[in-house]
């Protein structure tokens, strides 16, 4: 077999590994060399380069780059003032707002740890986030401040939070100039946002408002440090969770962010005019690389939605021109969904895509067709930075999660083996390349199972099944792992199960996915009462329990009781059995 350059000569067939560089976008080289830097510096540049342009958008108000490294150093000084120090780690919980990004910069400029936490997990969940990374100082917002301080409470006092930081998510808008507009929030929103809750007791430590936080007194006492933090340096902490036991923090540096900030970059398309709609959460890890840390990079404007709103989105895209916009395929689904979406301005938009879930072929024809804007669907993990995979913005393929992302090596292998497989058969999904992950925190464990050489290569165990096709274009099959996806949200049964064995009348519980018409799949709990709570306990007492004791994402939707779960010979819960008979249906 051979391929015809463009003068129509013969050229060699490609390998299995470098096939989809036969659609690979010719502006782009196959590889890069990064700057060789910390994240900080990317605020720091863009801030020096372009001071009064607009950086972040949060309803009425605009923050420049100037104003968003002043507030960072400031916090960053404050931060050193309360013990952190080079390599701690800092907890950051909160939904998008400016502060998050203003936090984030602050710990690394700290040269410390960012631990971001999913804003909806509740004080039992919480613990594990303070415990596990030896956090002492948490930033968070008002409305979350309260169920973080429970969990703290209950931890002994040597593992237990030192210091709270605590921001309004009005810190960074003008509640009194909230009223019509395009950017004006939706009415449901205007007490979650507009509240100023009174700020709770830290057991064992204090708390500081964000307003004295980023004061400046700090800074002005001389308690900035240097920036010393390198490449080489840990720089993020985010926690994923598997099939066993607790969530695990990702190790990633500053040069593995780094990496898929600059190649995000590069293949959207982006310039110094890009403005982008940040609306994937940006405790998650595409919302955080793709999004955010990408965005600085590149010196844009990023327009923040806390939460999604199909009409505020519809209305900023249209008010700010918004460029460029990741997210995730139900948002989409839900925006053309809106009956005021003839109202709406698209035409600025040059890039659109995401992942978390497959788009439906249907939505992603009527977008090319109606508006000529191609969905590009990507893949990746909180252990590879975002993307390891995605489609090239010109040759995209449906329901595909694209080719392998710029200086990735992705391969196909036999999960028994380990050997690689032919091109076009099902195997494991495996990555190597410099967004990968240095492992997991405290777990070597568990580093040493998610990892095999290859070639001479460190590769990563994706856990996902899957196939490769004769352009070089990736393709899900089935999952290794026993996840369920839920708009995009990682739902892993095992934590789900932990937690649910918390509730005293449950003898026993299995996690399972079923189908929901919007979400795609939804948590199921298939469970065994305690003799004592049968006839005491019905389905909406568990889902009530549940909904105090997780996150919203998490908690199952609905409740089967059966008098025993089928197990196997060794005593093991068959949940595979559960979820066949699920999926047949009655």
């Amino acid at each position: 077999m051979s391929l015809e350059s463009d003068t129509g000569q013969a050229v060699p067939a490609a390998t299995s590994h470098t096939l989809h560089h036969q659609v690979w976008p010719k502006r782009l080289p196959h590889s890069i060399t990064p700057p060789a830097t910390s994240l900080w510096h990317n605020l720091a540049v863009s801030a020096l380069r372009f001071p009064d342009k607009p950086a972040l958008v949060f309803f009425n108000r605009v923050l420049s780059y100037a104003e968003v490294m002043r507030q960072a150093e400031r916090l960053a000084a404050t931060l050193h003032s309360l013990g952190v120090r080079s390599g701690d780690r800092v907890l950051l919980n909160m939904q998008n707002c400016p502060q998050w990004v203003v936090a984030h910069f602050a710990i690394l400029r700290a040269n410390a740890v960012v631990v971001p936490v999913n804003p909806m997990n509740r004080a039992e969940e919480l613990k594990h986030y303070i415990i596990d990374p030896d956090v002492k100082v948490a930033i968070t917002a008002a409305d979350l401040a309260a169920e973080l301080a429970k969990a703290n409470a209950q931890l002994a006092p040597g593992e237990r939070l030192s210091h709270m930081v605590v921001t309004h998510y009005s810190d960074a808008f003008d509640l009194a100039g909230e009223g019509e507009g395009d950017a004006a929030m939706p009415p449901a929103w205007h007490e979650w946002l507009g509240t100023r809750h009174a700020l709770p007791a830290l057991a064992g430590g204090s708390v500081m408002d964000w307003a004295d936080a980023t004061s400046g007194r700090a800074l002005e006492a001389g308690e900035l440090p240097p920036h010393t933090a390198t490449p080489q340096d840990l720089a993020v902490l985010p926690y994923t969770s598997g099939t066993t036991g607790l969530p695990k923090g990702c190790m990633h540096t500053h040069a593995s962010i780094m990496h898929n900030a600059v190649a995000s970059c590069l293949w959207g398309g982006s310039t110094f005019e890009n403005v982008t709609l940040s609306v994937v959460p940006m405790f998650h890890i595409t919302g955080m690389v793709s999004v955010m840390h990408a965005s600085i990079y590149g010196s844009a404007t990023m327009v923040i939605m806390p939460r999604w709103d199909r009409e505020l989105a519809g209305r900023l895209i249209s008010r700010w021109r918004v460029t460029h916009w990741t997210n995730i395929p139900t948002m989409v689904i839900d925006l053309l969904a809106s009956p005021n979406f003839a109202a709406f301005d698209l035409t600025s938009l040059v890039y659109i895509g995401g992942g978390g879930a497959a788009m439906p072929q249907a939505v992603a024809q009527r977008l090319w067709e109606q508006y000529g804007l191609r969905f590009a669907e990507g893949y990746g993990l909180t252990e590879t930075a975002a993307p390891s995979h995605s489609n090239p913005y010109d040759a995209t393929k449906q329901q595909c999660l694209g080719v392998p992302f710029m200086s990735c090596d992705a391969r196909v292998i036999d999960p028994l083996t380990l050997k690689e497989v032919p091109q076009g058969e099902q195997g494991e999904i495996i990555m190597s390349g410099p967004q990968v992950f240095q492992g997991y925190w405290k777990r070597p464990d568990a580093t040493e199972q998610a990892f095999i050489e290859l070639d001479g290569k460190r590769f990563f165990r994706s856990g996902d099944l899957g196939r490769m096709d004769e352009q070089g274009y990736f393709f899900i099959t089935d999952r290794l792992k026993r996840m369920i996806n839920a708009s995009g949200f990682k739902v892993w049964p095992a934590e789900v199960e932990a937690l649910m064995f918390k509730h005293p009348a449950i003898q026993e519980a299995c996690i399972i996915s079923t189908r929901d018409a919007y979400r795609g799949e939804t948590v199921k709990a298939v469970v065994v009462l305690r003799p004592a709570a049968k006839g005491n306990t019905n389905e909406e007492d568990i889902i009530s329990w549940c909904r105090d004791n997780m996150a919203a994402y998490k908690y199952p939707r609905v409740v089967q009781f059966v008098d025993a779960l089928p197990k196997s010979g060794s005593g093991k819960v068959m949940w595979r059995a559960l979820q066949e008979a699920e999926q047949r249906g009655p």
